[in-house]
């Protein structure tokens, strides 16, 4: 079997960035399938150009990487984005008609414009197009103000609704998103929902993960992922406002993104001695600075569809026996919960959060049971292997179907 997943934010496990398709690729290759990328040679996360060759293979040449132009201005603002998307639909869609032998287009959103090229490139080499939804776009773009154009906001709900329509099949990653996708077109919706890889996500020595990453001997507070509009981490500033006289309690930020030189100057400002700010790392190094973590923050704006979500950062902390401060309402918090694996916090509200860390910082003990309580739960629910194989099983009925 041969898929062909086009996904202009693709990270591979030695670049910064969810690495979720990297690790259902090699998953794949290890059934003996071959697995085409077209992605970008920009970072969605940082804009930074990546330097790598245009041509790639890994896993004795089942991966096959092509990373095609796209436009590298992704941060400038919103109308620079909407060129390095449509740039990547166009280029990718010609390096996408030039690879033979495909049996399945993947395409994911968002960006929602390269599965319109996932489509198109299905119909014309009359294969199987499998949409994965892994964000509500343009829902959430407009939700929190990014979209706001009238024109692009009636394009994208039009090319929402006819991905959906024209999809042969729809893989979501929440259950919160099923309804949603359902009510506009929808059909043949699996939920095979994020996870994280066990064998991946390491369990190191906290104390050495320290020393070697030159963190202080401190009850360390780690928030690891993307610094956008919608992680609302000034709610997070605010709260480490609240708790600076508290020395023996360090924040650290670790990532990347449009928001976070703001962030940075924000925090000089406010003469934060207790807080971090760490350059984006590998996902394959990821392990060592959540090993190095005494609890981890998940956090989006108080926005109703926001409710729907399942943040790969949440399983990936999980993965590392950390207890997790969430403020997120909805889905992810039942999982939370249902895991006890960590405290709950209105989104938005920085008194609370800081309340929250404190309870983690007098209850340690606690703190760490919180963690291996979400590690037990997240192998018995949400291990990336089991999840691959689920997605594996999928990729054949829709092969076999086809004929």
């Amino acid at each position: 079997m041969h898929i062909l997943l086009i996904h202009q934010a693709f990270a591979a496990l030695d670049e910064p960035g969810g690495t979720r398709h990297h690790e259902m690729a090699r998953y794949l290759a290890h059934q003996g399938h071959q697995v085409s990328i077209i992605t970008s040679p920009v970072s969605y996360l940082t804009g930074e150009d990546q330097k790598k060759k245009k041509y790639e293979e890994d896993m004795d040449g089942l991966i096959h990487i092509y990373r095609t132009y796209t436009y590298p201005a992704l941060h400038k603002s919103f109308v620079h984005r909407i060129f390095s998307f449509t740039s990547f639909m166009i280029s990718s869609f010609f390096r996408a008609v030039t690879i033979k032998k495909v049996d399945l287009i993947w395409g994911t959103t968002p960006p929602i414009f390269q599965s319109f090229t996932a489509w198109l490139v299905s119909r014309l080499k009359r294969v199987p197009f499998l949409l994965e939804v892994r964000d509500l776009w343009p829902e959430f773009a407009i939700a929190v103000g990014i979209l706001q154009n009238p024109l692009l906001i009636r394009l994208s709900l039009w090319l929402e609704r006819f991905l959906y329509r024209h999809a042969d099949r729809i893989v979501v990653n929440s259950p919160g998103f099923v309804e949603h996708v359902k009510g506009r077109g929808g059909r043949k919706i699996s939920v095979i929902p994020n996870g994280s890889d066990i064998a991946l996500i390491g369990i190191e020595n906290q104390r050495k993960a320290r020393s070697e990453l030159g963190w202080p001997e401190k009850f360390s507070v780690l928030y690891a992922g993307a610094h956008g509009m919608s992680n609302d981490l000034e709610i997070i500033l605010k709260a480490a406002e609240l708790l600076k006289n508290i020395i023996d309690i360090s924040i650290i930020f670790l990532g990347d993104g449009k928001e976070k030189p703001g962030l940075i100057s924000l925090a000089d400002k406010m003469a934060l001695p207790n807080v971090m700010f760490l350059d984006p790392i590998p996902k394959k190094l990821i392990s060592k600075s959540l090993a190095a973590a005494d609890a981890c923050i998940a956090i989006l704006k108080p926005i109703e569809m926001y409710k729907t979500t399942y943040p790969n950062k949440v399983f990936d902390y999980m993965a590392a026996r950390k207890p997790i401060i969430l403020a997120i309402d909805g889905v992810i918090r039942d999982v939370v919960e249902d895991a006890g694996c960590g405290i709950y916090c209105p989104p938005g509200d920085p008194a609370r959060l800081s309340e929250a860390i404190m309870f983690l910082y007098n209850n340690q003990e606690k703190a760490k049971d919180m963690g291996m309580q979400g590690r037990k739960f997240l192998e018995k629910h949400f291990d990336r292997k089991t999840i691959a194989n689920q997605l594996f099983q999928l990729f054949e009925e829709m092969v076999m179907k086809n004929g």
